[in-house]
């Protein structure tokens, strides 16, 4: 599995491709579809999948143009059964958790196999994603976080925005994992 970060939209929303072979799932397609859709032809990729983490503007600006240009499966909130299904696209294995608190639909989608956590807005490095806005919670974040301090220390964690992270360092480093 490879992962390519692309930065889209005025807040730099990481819309990410999850590769293997010569397939790849969309993770959160913010804007700027062309963007998007030029990096896919250049990769020389077939998408089979697009995730999304959460329904704010910036995650998914290009979601209808992503479904129409490649007809694909759209996983999110509405596809989460519980945080022990496992799902299969292909050979890869992962499991969609929900972490309210950010917002109400957040999900991770969580490759145990390769000890990686698409997780949107609900943890950056050193922080967490706001709750002040529509439909977030900070008790729903206090208690997702709790819940993602139960995973194994070793997952690498792919945020929203800004730069990947490690479960084990914001155990030890950021303030809000501390309770």
């Amino acid at each position: 599995m490879k992962i390519e970060t692309i930065q889209v939209g005025e807040l730099k929303t990481n819309c990410y491709l999850i590769i293997v072979n010569d397939k790849c799932i969309i993770v959160d397609p913010g804007s700027d579809f062309e963007i998007i859709k030029n990096k896919i032809k250049q990769l020389k990729l077939t998408p089979i999948a697009i995730f999304i983490t959460h329904y704010h503007f910036d995650h998914i600006g290009s979601l209808n143009e992503c479904i129409k240009e490649y007809n694909i499966k759209v996983f999110d909130y509405q596809s989460y059964i519980d945080d022990k299904t496992e799902f299969q696209i292909d050979d890869l294995k992962f499991y969609i958790i929900a972490f309210p608190g950010h917002k109400n639909d957040l999900v991770a989608f969580y490759f145990k196999d390769y000890k990686i956590m698409f997780i949107g807005d609900f943890v950056f490095k050193n922080d967490i994603g706001r709750c002040d806005l529509a439909y977030g919670n900070f008790t729903e974040m206090l208690n997702s976080i709790k819940k993602l301090k139960q995973y194994p220390v070793d997952i690498t964690l792919y945020p929203g925005h800004g730069e990947i992270t490690y479960l084990k360092d914001e155990i030890k480093n950021n303030q809000y994992f501390k309770n």
